[in-house]
């Protein structure tokens, strides 16, 4: 089975970190802290940026955000990884049977259930902001 991209909860992860601790968020701090390759935030980084959550400059504490916690919701953080393609959340199987009742009929049958079950997912997400996030891990 396909897994969802893991670059939200990294994504998540490497901006909590900012917000938590700015002056250490070099990459490699970043990258030792999700236990993955500098390569990786670089990455994720980039998207973070141009979706105008971070800024980032080469150097120690080179990342900080450009919106307070409190204004960063987690579809936001979702939407700036592009975690889908398309924006679907789910993607329909190719080429099933034309000549079989149900290949003939799965996609429009389906369809409307899968963007109803993205939809709330996304409605969640929106609710929960970082803010909110990070003041769980202080407790």
């Amino acid at each position: 089975m396909k897994q969802i991209s893991t670059r939200f909860s990294i994504a998540v992860h490497t901006l909590s970190l900012i917000a938590v601790s700015p002056q250490e968020c070099t990459g490699d701090f970043i990258a030792g802290s999700v236990n993955t390759n500098p390569v990786v935030i670089r990455r994720i980084m980039s998207m973070l940026k141009k979706a105008g959550l971070v800024d980032v400059r080469p150097g120690v504490g080179g990342a900080r955000l450009l919106k307070e916690p409190g204004e960063i919701s987690l579809l936001d953080i979702y939407r700036a990884v592009n975690v889908t393609e398309e924006n679907q959340l789910f993607r329909m199987h190719d080429n099933p049977n034309i000549n079989c009742p149900v290949g003939r009929n799965i996609e429009k049958a389906l369809q409307c259930q899968l963007q109803a079950a993205q939809s709330a997912m996304e409605n969640r997400l929106e609710q929960t902001t970082l803010q909110q996030l990070i003041q769980q891990f202080e407790k």
